[in-house]
């Protein structure tokens, strides 16, 4: 509705950007960076209560990497199977993938570690293992939002912009952006001189 704080949604903008009307004016909105920060909280209240779900790999995958990759990976197995990620060390360079989490459905897993073993390897020392479960975090849910140029019926926009508002921290991006901006009808009347 219009008196909700992100209002209701009106159209969808070059397949990424949620234009809703509010009793103020508008909000646009980012729905694959806001999409990305409500995956990560809810991750976070997962992993605090450890109740990540995991799916088991029908099969599992194995995926091969450089020795530096390989090692950040298998330093840390442990962490990872914390996330929902079970991993096993396979053959002299590979691991074998046998569950990933749930809520990431289909997933290239050959994507996603490679990215994961990029970010271990980038933090290696210089991070706490706090920080490099944040950022591993951040990878997963970035793997399994809702990605920008997927169409969204009026129903999907309205249900993002409710557990924006249900979710803490839904204001910002993973990666510290805003996933909102709103404009007042003052602002818009500024714009076109009326004001």
């Amino acid at each position: 509705s219009l008196t909700s704080i992100l209002g209701a949604a009106r159209a969808q903008y070059h397949k990424n950007y949620i234009i809703s009307e509010t009793q103020e004016g508008i909000v646009i909105i980012d729905q694959h960076a806001a999409h990305e920060r409500l995956v990560m909280e809810k991750m976070k209240l997962e992993l605090a209560s450890n109740t990540i779900k995991t799916q088991l790999l029908l099969l599992p995958e194995i995926v091969t990497f450089l020795p530096e990759y390989l090692e950040a990976i298998n330093q840390h197995l442990k962490p990872l199977r914390r996330l929902g990620l079970v991993i096993e060390a396979f053959g002299n360079d590979s691991v074998i993938v046998r569950e990933t989490p749930a809520l990431l459905g289909q997933v290239n897993v050959q994507l996603l570690l490679k990215d994961i073993a990029e970010e271990l390897v980038s933090l290696s020392n210089s991070t706490s293992l706090e920080d490099k479960i944040s950022n591993v975090l951040a990878t997963i849910a970035c793997h399994s939002s809702i990605r920008s140029g997927r169409i969204l019926s009026v129903v999907e926009m309205n249900q993002l912009l409710r557990n924006m508002e249900n979710t803490p921290n839904s204001g910002q991006c993973n990666h510290g952006r805003p996933t909102y901006i709103s404009l007042s009808l003052s602002d818009i009347e500024r714009l076109f001189g009326r004001s």
